[in-house]
């Protein structure tokens, strides 16, 4: 019998620069937390109020290596204004990313990252989240030691893995033996996300025979395949909850979206699914 779906929220990022707040390197998404607390707040909302009930914190970038001093206060500020602007059902993730760019596993510094994630993980815990998501891994050593330190915790884990916007890093073959490793360590759940909508599908199937309950929460894909970004209309998130339908049959029981996906796709979920 399958699972019913539990619908995640959508982009943060990308859904702050829709609304007008400009982002850049390093410090990406987390500019939000102390520049525009009320802006990240109101996002948090709108996607409870599309059907959410998995709520990501706006911790992608709250890490020593991106933002310095004063990461461990940003984090906690984060998971607060995620949990304040949702109901209290709902539950709340930790978001725990690669320390280097997710899309250069090249750059990454594989299990000698472990030191940050263990911190990361720490200090995540310490904010009372429900969930350590580990996501947008794409380096097999690194995924490992993240969710490692992340169930150190004691908190349950999920891991979201990544073969980059376009799928160009990793085969779904390349990715599921990843994925493997990872499930060994003992994670409660297996993710792919951040692969364009159209694209995905092949990842999910690949790691759906892993043994653990798995999840999907994909990128738009490029404006011209009217999905999101610069399609974000009632059509185009119906047409992404369409694609959605396959990732269930393979056995996703949690879906959202990425990169270019905002409240009116996760309502589409949501009704979908609901």
């Amino acid at each position: 019998m399958a699972m019913p779906v539990r619908i995640l929220d959508g982009a943060i990022g990308t859904e702050l620069i829709s609304r007008g707040l400009e982002l850049d390197a390093p410090h990406w998404s987390a500019r939000a937390i102390a520049e525009a607390p009320g802006l990240l707040a109101q996002i948090h909302a709108d996607y409870a109020q599309a059907g959410a009930t998995l709520h990501t914190a706006n911790t992608f970038r709250t890490q020593p290596r991106a933002l310095g001093e004063g990461w461990a206060g940003a984090l906690g500020a984060a998971v607060r204004i995620a949990r304040d602007a949702v109901p209290p059902e709902c539950e709340i993730l930790g978001s725990m990313a690669p320390i280097e760019d997710c899309y250069r596993p090249d750059l990454s510094p594989g299990t000698a990252a472990r030191r940050q994630h263990r911190e990361v993980a720490s200090a995540l815990a310490d904010t009372g989240c429900d969930v350590l998501l580990c996501e947008t891994f794409a380096n097999g050593p690194e995924a490992i030691v993240a969710a490692e330190e992340a169930l150190a915790t004691g908190l349950p884990v999920w891991l979201s893995l990544t073969a980059g916007p376009f799928g160009d890093l990793l085969s779904p073959t390349e990715l599921a033996r990843i994925g493997k490793d990872v499930v060994s360590t003992g994670v409660q759940r297996l993710l792919v996300n951040c692969i364009a909508a159209i694209q995905i599908g092949a990842y999910v199937d690949a790691i759906a025979t892993l043994g653990v309950p798995i999840g999907v929460y994909a990128n738009a894909g490029r404006e011209d395949e009217a999905l999101g970004w610069g399609a974000t209309s009632p059509r185009a998130a119906e047409a992404y909850a369409d694609l959605a339908e396959r990732w269930e049959l393979a056995g996703a029981s949690v879906i959202g979206g990425c990169c270019g996906t905002g409240p009116l796709h996760i309502e589409a979920l949501a009704q979908r699914f609901g």
